[in-house]
């Protein structure tokens, strides 16, 4: 009995051994991933973080570093094999991450990132607003759901007003009232959660001079919508206020570059 206890304990712990030298083989596999990370050498990378996957399947860091290795080569706008093959590989990855911990926010973001530059609109909101859900506080999951709800409204938009004979620039708003409330049904709901996405950005940062530039643009394009000319009027001005506020952030920021760096500012020009 007692020989029989001896050996069981002998095997535990050559198997507790066995799991700690593979676990650190793995964290050596890591460090060496990491350093053909930051070299930019991507294939070797994910060769390396592979291998601490192999090692330590339940290693979230490898993991994740694994996903990052394979999306750091997706090339956003080319849709050949290979380049959709390396996005599909992230995003397996990037879900297995989930799979241990659920919350993780950079794999939620991730995820929804490359579904946006694969110009799948409808998943990357549904994964932005997972990420929002999980941290409400997140700016750039509000700004990027305003980014996608102009991308929804610009196409139909023009194609509505070339069919009129309308240039672009032409001004509004749209005198043809089918066309206006066909468009004004669908797609202002778009619009108007694009903006309220846009401005929770503006709140969380207030000097966010990208999400104030959509704001123009969603806000002037709804003006040609409206059902009077006073209503256009009215959100034109508030659209050209935007254009004033980036304009003012732009040149603050630029000012500050300017101080930190020891250059000249426009006011010690005056």
């Amino acid at each position: 009995m007692k020989r029989n206890l001896l050996v069981a304990a002998s095997v535990a712990a050559a198997v507790l051994m066995a799991a700690g030298c593979q676990k650190l083989k793995a964290r050596d596999q890591l460090n060496k991933g990491v350093q053909s990370y930051r070299s930019a050498q991507f294939p070797a990378a994910v060769e390396h973080f592979k291998t601490a996957v192999d090692l330590d399947p339940a290693f979230p860091t490898a993991r994740l570093y694994l996903a990052t290795a394979y999306m750091s080569q997706y090339i956003p706008g080319d849709d050949s094999p290979e380049n959709m093959q390396m996005a599909k590989a992230a995003y397996d990855q990037f879900q297995k991450v989930l799979e241990q911990d659920p919350k993780n926010e950079l794999a939620i973001a991730s995820i929804a990132s490359l579904y946006f530059n694969q110009r799948k609109t409808d998943e990357a909101k549904e994964w932005y607003k997972k990420l929002i859900a999980l941290n409400p506080k997140n700016k750039e999951a509000h700004y990027t759901l305003g980014v996608i709800a102009w991308t929804e409204w610009y196409k139909p938009y023009m194609e509505a007003k070339a069919k009129l004979g309308l240039k672009p620039e032409d001004p509004g708003p749209i005198k043809d009232k089918k066309v206006k409330e066909e468009l004004r049904s669908k797609y202002v709901p778009i619009i108007d959660e694009g903006i309220k996405h846009l401005e929770e950005a503006l709140s969380l940062d207030s000097d966010y001079e990208d999400a104030m530039a959509y704001m123009n643009l969603l806000i002037r394009e709804r003006a040609d919508l409206a059902a009077s000319p006073e209503e256009y009027q009215k959100q034109v001005e508030t659209a050209n206020n935007w254009v004033q506020k980036a304009m003012q952030t732009k040149k603050m920021k630029d000012e500050k570059k300017q101080r930190a760096s020891g250059g000249i500012t426009t006011e010690e020009t005056k």
